[in-house]
């Protein structure tokens, strides 16, 4: 077996630009899809996500740098020769067909037996969970269960590979998070590779063993869901994966994996995890997630323990989320999570009142600024 079911090397999309020149869509990337794998593209709109699955299924050719499918070159391999298939966000159902038709609709494309196909289509609508449902037409079912008949249609044909190109985004919130459990579940079930395309972070780390997270053509970081979000490389990924606060400051001191940051706003020293190459004099930025900040009412370290007062509070139930303001000049974002049930109110931060935001230098990551 090859050792990897996709593999993007050094590619590059250039489409022509309205105002003359060329604008580049994929810039360079190189990424290897294991045998298996739920890998999604991540980023903003523009990214250059959605052209590189469109690349792989064989809608766009790369203007440099090769695809390869099982180790097969197929950059410039139409699209019905590759062992793909894709599922698109509208679904591309046949409206005019029945849930049977549109799911058998590759089989009898390539003239199947009438007993393989409709033993295929049987396993299919079972596998998404439609089963009885094949005499009826797509608009008599629900966003989410056309998404299935979708689901089920790409994979009737058995395909090496699954594309997905923002599958749920047309679903509202509560069934797009029980899709997202019902696609992983899927894709452990028939081991297929599933590349899926999104800008939604939630969903990306949900379901996904690796992400890819992309920004102007490029893929700046690749790694688990973990990885990711806990020890992002660079202010883009880190700012883009949930929320985080901010701090610019200069690399004072380097200690192994730690490095100490001079914050000359704050006339403070904080110490962190080191992310990339840093040198002592180089501008850096700390980054720390809301919920990794500790607030206390007295200084607990002899470092990276800071002065600060309570701006505002919003409780949301699961957590209560505090605004508090350093030394007048600096917001922070904190996240509570409420771990008992009271009605108390002095059990939750007040306007105004004084506190000290502790950053455990586990949790607070240096990156070089940008």
């Amino acid at each position: 077996m090859s050792e990897f079911a996709v593999e993007l090397r050094e590619v590059v999309k250039k489409f022509p630009n309205p105002g003359g020149g060329e604008v580049s869509a994929v810039d360079n990337v190189t990424l290897q899809i294991h045998h298996g794998e739920f890998f999604s593209l991540l980023g903003p709109s523009g990214c250059g996500k959605t052209t590189s699955l469109r690349m792989i299924a064989g809608f766009e050719w790369p203007t440099a740098g090769e695809i390869y499918i099982n180790e097969q070159p197929i950059g410039r391999t139409p699209p019905f020769q590759r062992p793909v298939n894709t599922v698109f966000q509208n679904y591309a159902l046949f409206q005019h067909l029945t849930i049977f038709q549109n799911v058998s609709f590759g089989l009898e494309m390539e003239k199947r037996p009438k007993e393989e196909i409709a033993r295929r289509v049987e396993a299919a609508l079972e596998m998404v969970q439609l089963k009885g449902m094949n005499a009826r037409k797509p608009r008599q079912l629900s966003g989410g269960q056309q998404q299935r008949v979708a689901l089920a249609r790409a994979l009737i044909k058995r395909p090496a590979v699954l594309l997905l190109d923002e599958p749920l985004g047309a679903l509202d919130l509560k069934l797009r998070k029980e899709m997202q459990l019902e696609l992983k579940a899927l894709q452990e079930q028939v081991g297929i590779t599933f590349i899926y395309v999104t800008h939604d972070q939630e969903e990306a780390l949900t379901m996904s063993d690796r992400i890819a997270v992309m920004n102007k053509g490029k893929a700046l970081q690749i790694g688990t869901p973990v990885e990711i979000y806990e020890r992002p490389n660079n202010r883009f990924v880190a700012d883009f994966i949930g929320e985080t606060n901010f701090m610019s400051g200069v690399v004072k001191e380097i200690n192994g994996d730690q490095a100490t940051v001079r914050l000359s706003s704050l006339d403070v020293d904080l110490v962190g995890m080191r992310q990339g190459d840093l040198h002592i004099g180089q501008a850096a930025t700390i980054s720390i997630r809301p919920e990794k900040v500790r607030l206390v009412d007295h200084q607990g370290l002899n470092f990276n323990c800071l002065p600060a007062r309570v701006v505002n509070t919003v409780y949301i139930g699961s957590d209560t989320r505090v605004t508090i303001a350093i030394h007048e000049t600096l917001r922070m974002k904190v996240w509570e999570q409420n771990k008992i049930s009271t009605l108390d109110p002095s059990a939750y931060y007040n306007q105004g009142q004084e506190v000290w935001a502790t950053l455990l230098p586990e949790n607070t990551l240096i990156l070089a600024e940008e």
